[in-house]
């Protein structure tokens, strides 16, 4: 079985919200699992429309850009249903192919991960 790395993304702050993509599509391309767990503000990030408004000067590639590399590559995002009433989001304002889960979710995925990053 494949190691796995978890990235738990609670912010939307440019300098927080492109590292998980980064570092997941490392690890994607290293053949490890790849599991995203967004909430609080991180959930900007997958909302749609949220993508494009977060960048940074001269990066290799857009948010959406990464975004689409990550799911090409297989890794899983995972929206936080506990945080949709603390921001304001419902399941169908999320971008295709993005997960939900609970707190529960995060915890059984970490608990397996050799590698667990938050930002």
């Amino acid at each position: 079985m494949a190691s796995k790395m978890v990235i738990f993304c609670g912010s939307d702050h440019p300098e927080k919200a492109f590292p998980p993509f980064m570092l997941g599509s490392g690890a994607l391309a290293s053949d490890m699992e790849l599991m995203l767990f967004f909430t609080m503000s991180g959930l900007n990030i997958i909302k749609k429309g949220g993508a494009e408004k977060i960048s940074i000067p001269n990066a290799p590639k857009t948010l959406p850009q990464f975004i689409a590399t990550v799911k090409e590559l297989g890794g899983r995002m995972v929206a936080c249903s506990a945080a949709f009433p603390l921001v304001g989001i419902e399941e169908e304002d999320l971008i295709e192919g993005v997960e939900v889960g609970g707190v529960a979710t995060f915890v059984s995925e970490a608990e397996e991960a050799a590698v667990v990053l938050t930002f």
